[in-house]
């Protein structure tokens, strides 16, 4: 009877073994499947000072002008400051907007709720700089983009 046991037992522990290994490598490939996000992102221009991250120091500002403000939904109290984001246009209310396969690095420098220039849509993910979202977009009357982005840094 215990040899018996313990023959049935081992085909079992074996079944375990390829759903047990596959869960597993499901678990690595999961962050990578969200490493990037989707949102909206707006525009705004001058003046971009005095900013939530920076206050009145302009040298904090990246000097190819590609930065941007954080919408809420990346804010988190501040903590985005500093951090960059690869952004690109994914699509937008006038067709053929996007100039396609494009993306540019943009900097956090300003939380968008209470930037002192106002974004030319509220709501949005990001508020970028005027050159980032000239990059973006082909010369339109776009005021709003949808985006597809991830953390840099």
């Amino acid at each position: 009877m215990g040899i018996q046991s313990h023959q049935l037992s081992q085909p079992r522990r074996q079944k375990w073994i390829l759903p047990l290994s596959l869960g597993l490598f499901f678990v690595y490939l999961i962050p990578l499947a969200y490493a990037t996000d989707f949102g909206t992102a707006a525009r705004y221009s001058t003046p971009y000072i005095p900013t939530a991250c920076y206050g009145q120091d302009s040298t904090a500002f990246p000097s190819n002008n590609l930065f941007a403000a954080a919408g809420e939904g990346i804010w988190n109290n501040g903590a985005a400051c500093g951090r960059q984001y690869t952004v690109s246009c994914v699509s937008a209310p006038p067709p053929n907007t996007c100039v396609s396969g494009t993306t540019v690095t943009v900097k956090i420098v300003d939380r968008a709720s209470t930037a002192v220039s106002h974004p030319s849509s509220s709501g949005a993910t990001f508020v970028l700089s005027t050159d980032a979202f000239n990059q973006l977009v082909k010369p339109s009357s776009a005021t709003s983009i949808n985006i597809q982005f991830a953390q840099v840094a």
